[in-house]
């Protein structure tokens, strides 16, 4: 089912701040998809969905060809019967002071992560929201 990405109800919020892993869903260079457990963050004022990682890695790979590209990506939790699924426009920020607000959503959701210097923040703006939280 579809919610309104504007007005989502405190079932839906509160389920966005507990402690779940996601999967994230970018695209290979051949537009298959590449499936990946994550831990993520959502900022519901902005409509941004960020998941910490590396530069290096393939979804910090994909996540920038494809916001080239403008593609959508996307990240899913699921709990049961509850789950979510946040979909919209890939970017990747790599900059220290874009980053940050992707390593205090994760520290505020999860654990304070370990420093990098190769940090880098895959960001979804969030356009879609389908599930049932």
């Amino acid at each position: 089912m579809a919610l309104d990405v504007h007005h989502l109800d405190d079932s839906v919020l509160t389920f966005l701040r507990e402690r779940h892993l996601a999967t994230l869903t970018t695209l290979r260079t051949d537009g298959s998809p590449h499936v990946v457990a994550v831990g993520f963050s959502y900022d519901v004022e902005a409509k941004v969905a960020r998941v910490i990682t590396w530069g290096a890695s393939q979804k910090s790979l994909n996540a920038e060809r494809m916001q080239a590209a403008g593609q959508r990506g996307a990240v899913c939790q699921v709990d049961g019967g509850r789950w979510l699924s946040l979909e919209g426009p890939v970017r990747l920020v790599a900059d220290p002071a874009g980053i940050q607000p992707g390593i205090d959503g994760y520290a505020a959701r999860y654990q304070q992560p370990k420093d990098r210097d190769d940090r880098t923040v895959i960001e979804i703006d969030v356009d879609r929201i389908l599930g049932r939280g």
